[in-house]
């Protein structure tokens, strides 16, 4: 057994979106006719994979995809097991996430740290591995994204008093007399622009919680009432703060996340990469999102859980690039031959997954798919059609998710117009 079908588990986070206008509701209600929708709840993450918190059951014979690859550690393969540990994770979490609320602004250790915050502090940090993080857009989407360029953080610090009394003058005129916008990375004056804006935010993020209070208040009745010079360092920054403190109220994150963190916005099909130690959110949207075994948070704002500030502060990259290089690059997929309009591989600089789109568009199409050296999880989030694989006929409607072992060729099949996939694979 090569190819199976199994069934997912799902979070109802307060931050998903309420019952069936969330694509984890729907997904989830469409593998499993036992699955009946609150329209009253919200509906934030189906999980697909090994992780024991919501683990996945195969859909046949009831056990866990846990259970399922203890007893045949072939379905995962010995170089996986070798190179990742264990014989009964898959290497990769896959999920399909549906954002209502702002998640926290957070950052994810590195594996060296993430071994040191674990051996102190196993309750907040659980596991001793990294975290790095994929998220590909299913419908339009909105997050925050690495610092934003230093030019505009240099304006920022210039035109908005609330932010400027926050870090106060000698930190702020250090800054913006201090950045070279035009160093190379790895330069001496790249080195330098990183420890400014590390002052800065660590200047931030180190103060009292009633002084943000009082300047977060002014901050939102600028953007009420006298939103212009907020809108001139970006047009939507008036609306984005008001529309945040309505969800986190006088929240630091007001300030680290809309003021100095790139508000990334992506159409379908578009992903960003979270690297490890550069703060990000994700704010709106519904996404597929693929990342290492891990629950490793470092939390900045928009958040009542632990905020670890010095880890925070002394662990950031401090890396400023603009938007666009904070999206994800796609390539085609090798392995595949057929009549699909788009079949593109997210393959982001780490080991642990990567993230397979196939789409589709007309009833009757067909893709080949060549065996893959590694397991794989494969989820449909439109139309519908078939897995071929083994000489069998698997029905793949929207929802349904299949594991495919290794070293198995599969084809897919249109049975309606845009049926579309994605498969994350070690």
């Amino acid at each position: 057994m090569t190819v199976f079908r199994i069934d997912c588990g799902y979070r109802n986070y307060d931050w998903g979106k309420l019952g069936s206008t969330s694509a984890v509701a729907k997904f989830a209600a469409s593998s499993n006719p036992n699955t009946k929708v609150d329209e009253s709840k919200p509906y934030a993450e189906l999980w697909m994979g090994t992780h024991p918190s919501v683990p996945s059951v195969v859909v046949d014979n009831g056990k866990s995809l846990r259970e399922v690859i203890e007893a045949d550690p072939s379905l995962v393969t010995e170089p996986v097991i070798k190179k990742f540990g264990g014989n009964v994770e898959l290497p990769f979490l896959f999920k399909v996430l549906s954002i209502n609320k702002a998640l926290s602004i957070q950052a994810h250790p590195d594996k060296s740290l993430a071994k040191v915050l674990h051996a102190n502090d196993p309750k907040n940090y659980p596991d001793d591995n990294h975290k790095p993080e994929m998220a590909i857009a299913l419908t339009d989407f909105e997050g925050f994204c690495g610092f934003k360029p230093l030019d505009q953080l240099a304006t920022t610090l210039k035109t908005i008093p609330e932010f400027r009394e926050i870090i106060g003058d000698d930190i702020a005129e250090q800054f913006i007399n201090g950045i070279d916008t035009n160093a190379t990375e790895g330069s001496e004056a790249d080195k330098n622009n990183r420890k400014l804006l590390q002052a800065v935010f660590g200047k931030l993020m180190h103060t009292d919680e009633a002084t943000i209070q009082t300047q977060a208040k002014k901050l939102v009745n600028r953007a009420e009432t006298n939103p212009e010079a907020l809108n001139a360092i970006d047009s939507r920054l008036a609306e984005l703060i008001v529309r945040l403190n309505k969800q986190f109220p006088e929240d630091v994150g007001l300030f680290c996340g809309c003021l100095m963190l790139n508000h990334c916005e992506l159409k379908a099909g578009e992903a960003m990469f979270l690297k490890a130690k550069d703060p990000h959110a994700y704010i709106s949207g519904d996404i597929i999102e693929c990342m290492a075994a891990s629950d490793n948070v470092v939390r900045a704002g928009f958040t009542p859980k632990f905020k670890d500030v010095d880890n925070l502060v002394d662990m950031l990259t401090y890396s400023y690039d603009p938007i666009e290089k904070q999206k994800m690059p796609t390539t085609p997929c090798d392995k595949a031959s057929g009549q699909a309009s788009k079949c593109v591989v997210f393959n982001p600089p780490i080991d642990e997954f990567a993230v397979l789109q196939t789409v589709l568009d007309k009833q009757g199409d067909k893709e080949h798919f060549d065996a893959f050296d590694g397991p794989s999880i494969i989820i449909a989030t439109n139309g519908a059609g078939t897995l071929k694989a083994d000489g069998q006929e698997y029905p793949f409607a929207q929802g349904y998710v299949y594991f495919i072992g290794p070293n198995t060729a599969y084809d897919l099949v249109a049975s309606e117009a845009g049926f579309t996939t994605y498969r994350a694979y070690a």
